[in-house]
């Protein structure tokens, strides 16, 4: 469809053609003429006035900001919302009624960039630098609170917003807590896959206790006051017309004090930058837009002055933390960045910019939006678009007409509004009325308010806030409306229930077509929602607005209730499995007067259930007989087949009725019927997070001695880079002179036949300059590779195998176009069987190759076990089942492929692990050798093992395409691209057989081990052979046979992830250790015992265990330091108390030994180093290693520092390429810093004996800076290479004539972790209430980095095994878990609320254990991985709470089956009450189950 032309220009306009239009378009160009004459979009950003005209219509505020150079601190994690990773912050003035300033926080990937006109857009660069950070950012950065990075940014814009927020200018005063930051969702839309969190909340938490020195005001937990700012000032002093008001700056303006230039601030480093406020650049940026808000990182909006090489070292002098020993700058409030005055004269003007595709329009009135309406009635209505950016995004949604309406007065704000009713008046009002778009944390606030003044008359509006409370992350709410809830009639919507439970309408606005007159028309919602996702506004009154909600009160005498609820995978930023509102009243004789049950998730539309509602009226609400009444009538009502949309069907219907229980027992305590006896039914609420780290101090000018830091709480060597924003990643590399971008063209099967690939409609699209597929390739055999075998084709040929495989690529000049261009090829598919699950495999006889086996004892090796079985007491069977996991790092995949006009060179930087096999196949693809292609990394925003191999072939679509255009070739994927293509951890199945004792000794353990490889081999034939070594944990077992099958189906490629296997095999161990335990009756912890390796005994590999065995030690430490038999008790007693029939409680303490090496790969077990030291004294390192937030770079120049004897802050690493180290071994298996530190130093140990001599001429106290004068003035050489293989090592499989093998493993790392978890039975929610863990890591480097390895490691594991959930579609075979909205990790609610970490020091009688034994670097040991498993700690504790509610239902052991992950529904449907039980949906014939895992 032809759209009209948008003004070019404030003062001038170009009609549209007539003849080349449709109809209600063309009407559309007279009203631009006449009304919408201005194309610019006026902001500030970072204090700079930026003037946009006629940007992109396709950009979001996200885009534009990294189209920005010196503004790529804003980063791309999701594009959904989800993440957090691209919040900024935007100051909004508010002139009534009282002048205040807002600061909202939102998501950037989602925002309109037309929603900035006229307010001030403040990114991370525009609070600090790395010269002059902002206190939070220093705070963040000190503390720790950074491993990766990538997310670190948003988290302190979060932060930022809520400081800026709390201070209140009239008492002057922050109004903040501890409360506010972890538990009000300040943070609820930010998500960390390194640190664990605890860390971040412990820096942010600690800004707010020590960092306002005392000028904090305590609130309650579920105050909302701090939302919105009031105005941080008062006008100036002088009152004349000339005066300019107040800037809002916390503390008071300078302006304020007469005489003063606002911003000045003489005395403080960190200055505003409010000298430029007023300002106009007279440059033009690609769009022709005045733009002033790029600064480059040597002139950001902070002070530059007094640059250090590195701040965060500067860890000396006033000691404020002081247990870890660091300074950190005061805050001062009025340094921060001011809104601009001149924002509070912006006088709003009608907008419209767009091209041919899509016009955005801006009007100012209601008046101006329902014209619009009228004459284009498919005009889209947004204000946040947080569902309409995904629609266009994600699902190819097209919008020729957007109308942005988040600034329209009319519909933000209502002289009915409940906060302007005089207080006299609270109790006679009948109704609420809301304006329509007014945001959701504005709703809350309202709500909030109005219901502690109304009571019990308001607790329709108590019901709304709480389901709000969760709806998304606080970003989101800042900007999503109710409106937008409203009108896109979700079936899973949040705030549907409540409203038409309560009777709620809406009024829909619309200009009558003839008489242009504005018509109004109240709608009731239940009569609003026709359909799935259509509504009165899509259907019959399409010209219509939504401009006001309206909702009823009870009478003031009635005796009513209402109450709402919401059940997701993850409590916060999530959405709802199923929402619920009931409503209630009752007569005086108690009997029911009115009820109203309506439910979300469990229809198409939110749904009432009117034959319940009937059967109740009349009926004696207390008595018991009406709860099982209207249970029975709502799982008859409420039934859904096995195969429902969306799945869960048990699970659904079961929390229809659960809920419903909890809402009926409210109830009697709300009308004053409870009884004292009552079950405790309350849902599960978070309490702050605490923990201990027995970290050590950090000495005072660490950074400016030449005293070694090793074993010191260093902080991350970017931290302040990562916090500020200035750390570069792949896609923050500036752009290149005529760079293409990549667009991936996805096989949208799971298998079939490629019958025809059309690229024509993709070249056509302008700023496409090509694609790429298998016929770009001069022979087959270059279009395969792999890491172990090369069976994976970078295109797809004659069939696609997996949904997600590249088909081909598009060439684009744009990132937008290449995406919208890969969009548009069409291809035509003949659809084959596809496999899916590890049974579908096994049943087709699907595998490679593989053959493996471990066998331990003479009947083992023998491969007959019927001797060993015949002697055992009792014999177990069993299969145990464990779900895939996504890496989700928040970097997805990046790579830039930049051509050297010479000798066919070319650099690629690129986001992976493993430079040397991205050197390989980039070489063989462009048929180069490998000398001629530099692949080069900074660091990864997060790897966790899934950038290995997975991001090879994203830097060879890249070095193609530059090879064949001689231009440079960026991509960076999407959330869905990467989730879709890069595989995850592999899911497990295990069928197992294990005789015992009945003592509960095991004897003898045969099992059959099943991965899920995928479509190719990858490396899951090595994450089998890690499986196998791991499935005896930590347990001694005399016979051992156990076998290894790799399955090949129709998934994506899994690939390495975190721990590689070895989790796997040992959850399989302790899932057969519950089962021994709970069959004969003996305490899981004593058949734990019983059976833990001693000195001397073997492992299923023939590995022996040596003296560096130290699980017995920490096991007997972790019990007598966390009280685990005294808890355990109280748990017992807890659980069978009748008034927590509803909850029950679990604790579980579990082992780990995890073996360090690239175990079947040897020849990776090596590294090399480069060192070289200049004549100034600093020193520049490399090794092989990549930095990808887990502090290697940091480690390796600590041990640098150490062995040279220079400063650490004299040591740098400038990136990891394949042209300073070659032939490096990835960075994976937890060996970066045992592999690299020991060939650092070798290398350093060549350059101090080169430097002896004059060491011993110059003195002890002689500076590196004399030394190296002194050798290079000798013509001695300062440069050394160092290299180090890994002894002992070298296992070979299934070599059973060998008895005494080499060692598969170097050595073990080991651990201990307790947890304790309260489960909802009702729901199947469940919270972490406790964990304390102990690592044994040897001598630590570092152990601040180790501690937020172990951290972070764990909670990783905790979202293994109980939230994390892979799902594909059972009828198309393709991955449905593709981004955050449908894939959960674990957020900042999910922690542990106590959370304990402590490394091995002393055995039990308090000797120090010596490490020396190790031969490893510092006798350090490897923490990245080994921790992981040690999450299942919260699985097991939930299982022992599954099993008391099962005792409490009548139920043993028998029958009890929980696989992982131990979801809401896993856990909610294992406890076999009477009310799952009921809820039980059969399978009828040729039925299947909407969603599947791969397991």
């Amino acid at each position: 469809m032809a759209l009209p032309t948008p003004p070019t220009a404030p003062s001038q306009s170009s009609a549209p053609s007539a003849s080349t239009l449709d109809y209600d378009a063309q009407r559309l160009g007279p009203l631009i003429n006449s009304v919408y004459k201005s194309p610019n979009i006026t902001f500030y950003l970072n204090g700079r006035r930026t003037v946009l005209t006629n940007p992109n219509p396709q950009w979001t505020l996200l885009d534009y900001l990294r189209s920005r150079p010196g503004l790529k601190g804003t980063k791309l994690g999701c594009g959904e919302g989800g993440c957090g990773a691209c919040t900024v912050v935007m100051q909004v003035g508010q002139q009534s009624p009282r002048r205040r300033i807002n600061h909202i926080s939102i998501n950037a990937c989602l925002f309109p960039l037309l929603g900035c006109e006229g307010k001030h857009v403040v990114t991370v660069e525009g609070i600090g630098s790395i010269a002059s950070p902002h206190p939070l950012q220093e705070r963040m950065a000190k503390m720790h609170g950074s491993q990766c990075g990538f997310c670190t940014p948003g988290i302190v814009m979060s932060l930022y917003a809520l400081v800026r927020n709390a201070w209140d200018p009239e008492e002057g005063v922050f109004r903040l807590s501890e409360r506010d930051v972890e538990l009000q969702g300040a943070l609820d839309g930010n998500l960390c896959r390194c640190t664990g969190y605890k860390t971040i909340l412990e820096a942010a938490k600690t800004f707010v206790t020590e960092d306002l020195k005392g000028k904090v005001v305590g609130s309650t937990g579920e105050d909302l006051k701090g939302e919105i700012e009031e105005d941080m000032s008062a006008l100036a002093v002088s009152q004349s017309p000339s005066s300019l008001p107040s800037c809002g700056r916390p503390g008071g303006c300078c302006r304020d004090n007469q005489g003063a230039s606002c911003g000045s601030s003489a005395t403080k480093d960190r200055s505003s930058s409010s000298e430029s406020l007023e300002k106009i650049n007279s440059g033009s940026s690609e769009n022709g837009s005045t733009d002033e808000s790029a600064p480059s990182l040597s002139t950001s909006v902070s002070s530059q002055e007094n640059v250090k090489p590195n701040p965060v070292l500067e860890l000396g002098g006033t000691v404020i933390t002081q247990k870890d020993h660091y300074e950190f700058q005061p805050y001062e409030p009025d340094t921060d960045l001011i809104f601009p005055p001149s924002l509070w004269k912006h006088e709003p003007k009608p907008i419209c910019y767009g091209d041919s595709t899509m016009l955005w329009f801006r009007p100012t009135n209601l008046a101006q939006l329902l014209e619009i309406k009228s004459i284009y009635p498919p005009a889209k209505v947004v204000s946040g678009a947080s569902e309409v950016a995904i629609e266009q995004r994600f699902k190819s949604a097209e919008f020729p007409v957007m109308v942005y309406v988040g600034d329209i007065d009319e519909l933000r704000s209502s002289t009915l509004v409940l906060a302007d009713a005089p207080d006299t008046n609270w109790q006679s009002l009948n109704e609420v009325v809301f304006p329509a778009n007014i945001s959701l944390t504005n709703i809350e606030r309202l709500c909030k308010e109005a219901q502690a003044k109304m009571g019990m008359r308001g607790q329709v509006l108590e019901a709304l806030r709480k389901q709000l409370r969760y709806f998304g992350g606080r970003q989101i709410r800042n900007v999503a409306t109710l409106a937008g809830n409203i009108a896109t009639a979700s079936p899973i919507s949040d705030a549907l229930p409540v409203l038409m439970a309560s009777g709620a309408s809406v009024t829909i606005e619309r200009l009558g077509k003839d008489s242009g007159d504005v018509i109004a028309k109240e709608v009731p919602l239940s009569e609003f929602v026709k359909g799935y996702r259509r509504t009165t506004l899509t259907q019959e009154i399409q010209d219509g607005v939504l401009t006001t909600v309206q909702i009823p009160l009870p009478p003031t005498s009635s005796n009513e209730t209402i109450k709402a609820y919401k059940q997701a995978k993850r409590k916060e930023d999530d959405i709802a499995i199923v929402t619920a509102c009931f409503r209630v009243r009752l007569d005086n004789a108690g009997l029911v007067q009115d009820v109203v049950f309506a439910y979300g998730g469990m229809a198409p539309t939110t749904r009432l259930s009117p034959e319940t509602q009937g059967l109740l009226k009349g009926l004696p609400w207390t008595d018991h007989s009406t709860l099982e009444r209207a249970i029975e009538s709502l799982q008859k009502e409420l039934w859904l087949p096995f195969d429902v949309p969306g799945g869960m069907a048990q699970y659904r219907t079961t929390l229809a009725c659960s809920l419903f229980v909890r809402f009926w027992h409210e109830s009697l305590s709300d009308l004053g019927l409870s009884m004292d006896s009552a079950a405790d039914v309350s849902e599960l609420e978070h309490g702050l997070s605490f923990g201990i780290r027995d970290m050590p101090h950090l000495p005072a000018n660490t950074s400016m001695k030449n005293a070694s830091t090793m074993g010191k709480p260093v902080p991350h060597l970017s931290s302040l880079a990562q916090t500020t924003g200035q750390a570069e990643y792949v896609d923050d590399i500036p752009a290149q002179s005529e760079e293409l971008f990549v667009g991936l063209v996805l096989s949208t099967r799971s298998h079939a036949r490629i019958i025809s690939v059309d690229w024509s409609a993709a070249l056509e699209l302008p700023g496409v300059v090509g694609y790429l597929d298998h016929k770009a390739l001069s022979s087959p055999d270059l279009n395969l590779w792999g890491s172990l075998k090369h069976d994976e084709p970078f295109f797809a040929t004659e069939t696609v195998d997996s949904h997600g495989q590249v088909i081909g690529v598009v060439l684009a000049e744009t990132q937008l176009g290449a995406r919208t261009a890969a969009k548009k090829v069409k291809i035509e598919y003949k659809d084959l069987p596809a496999v899916i699950t590890i049974d579908q495999a096994i049943q087709a006889g699907s595998f490679f190759t593989y053959g493996k086996e471990l066998r331990k004892g003479e009947s083992a090796l023998k491969q007959d076990l019927s001797g060993p079985f015949e002697a055992c007491d009792r014999i177990f069977e069993g299969t145990t089942r464990l779900g895939g996991q996504e890496q989700f790092y928040l970097e997805t995949n990046a790579a830039l492929a930049i051509p050297k006009s010479e000798d066919g060179q070319m650099e690629v930087w690129s986001s992976t692990q493993n430079t040397m096999e991205t050197q390989t196949f980039v070489s063989q693809i462009l048929t180069v050798p490998n000398h001629k292609i530099n692949v080069r990394v900074k660091r990864l925003g997060g790897g966790f093992g899934g950038k290995e191999s997975r991001s090879v072939p994203i830097a060879c679509y890249c070095a193609l395409g530059a090879a064949k255009y001689n231009r440079p070739v960026r991509i960076m994927l999407t959330r869905e691209e990467d989730m879709a293509t890069s595989g995850q951890r592999h899911p497990f199945k295990a069928k197992w057989r294990v005789g015992v004792t009945n003592e509960g000794k095991l004897m003898v353990l045969e099992a059959d081990l099943y991965n899920n490889a995928g479509y190719t081999v990858d490396m899951s034939t090595a994450v089998m052979d890690r499986a196998l070594t791991h499935v005896d944990n930590c347990y001694e077992i005399p016979d051992v046979w156990v076998r290894g099958h790799v399955c090949k189906t129709n998934t994506h490629s899994n690939t390495a992830f975190r721990g590689f296997g070895g989790p796997q095999g040992m959850y399989i161990t302790e899932s057969i250790i519950s089962a021994v335990a709970e069959g004969l009756d003996i305490p899981v912890d004593e058949i734990r015992r019983k059976n833990l390796y001693v000195e001397g005994q073997r492992t299923p590999f023939l590995q022996h265990i040596n003296e560096d065995w130290h699980v017995p030690t920490m096991l007997e430490q972790v019990r007598r330091n966390t009280r685990f038999d005294d808890r355990k008790k109280a748990i017992e007693a807890y659980n069978a108390d009748p008034k927590n029939r509803w909850r029950k409680k679990g604790i579980a303490m579990i082992p780990t030994k995890f073996g360090l090496s690239f175990a079947t790969a040897l020849h990776l077990n090596q590294a090399s180093a480069y060192v070289q030291i200049y004549t100034d004294g600093t020193v520049l390192l490399s090794h092989g290693g990549t930095e990808m937030g887990q502090g290697l770079y940091t480690k390796m120049c600590q041990v640098a520092a150490a062995e040279l004897g220079v400063p650490l802050r004299d040591v740098y690493t400038s990136d990891s390429s394949t042209y300073s180290i070659a032939n490096a071994s990835p960075t994976a298996a937890s060996s970066g810093s045992d592999l690299n530190g020991m060939a650092v130093k070798a290398a350093c140990e060549k350059l101090t004996e080169r430097l002896k001599p004059y060491r011993q001429e110059l003195g002890e106290q002689a500076s590196m800076k004399e030394l190296a004068m002194a050798a290079y003035r000798d013509r001695v050489s300062l440069i050394a290479s160092g290299f180090w293989k890994m002894p002992r090592i070298g296992y070979i499989w299934n070599d059973f004539e060998n008895l005494n093998p080499k060692p598969m493993y170097y050595y073990w790392t080991q651990g201990v972790a307790v947890t304790e978890v309260e489960l909802d039975v009702l729901t199947g929610d469940h919270h972490v209430l406790r964990t304390d863990i102990m690592m044994d890591v040897g001598n630590s480097i570092n152990p601040a980095l180790d501690y937020g390895q172990i951290e972070g490691a764990f909670i990783q594991g905790q979202g293994l095994f109980t939230l994390e959930e892979s799902l594909w579609n059972s009828k198309t075979g393709c991955l449905s878990t593709t981004g955050p909205g449908t894939y959960k990790i674990p957020g900042f609610g999910d922690i542990p609320r106590e959370f304990n970490v402590s490394m091995l020091k002393q055995d039990t009688e308090g000797n120090p254990i010596s490490w020396k034994h190790l031969r490893s670097i510092a006798s350090s040991k490897g923490v990245g991985e080994p921790p992981l498993f040690l999450g299942s700690t919260v699985f097991f504790a939930l299982r022992e709470a599954v099993r008391a509610a099962r005792k409490q239902n009548g139920l043993g052991d028998s029958g009890l089956v929980l696989d992982s992950p131990a979801t809401a529904e896993a856990l909610r449907c294992a406890v076999g009450d009477q009310l799952s039980r009921k809820c039980v949906v059969e399978q009828v014939e040729e039925q299947r189950s909407f969603f599947v895992r791969a397991s």
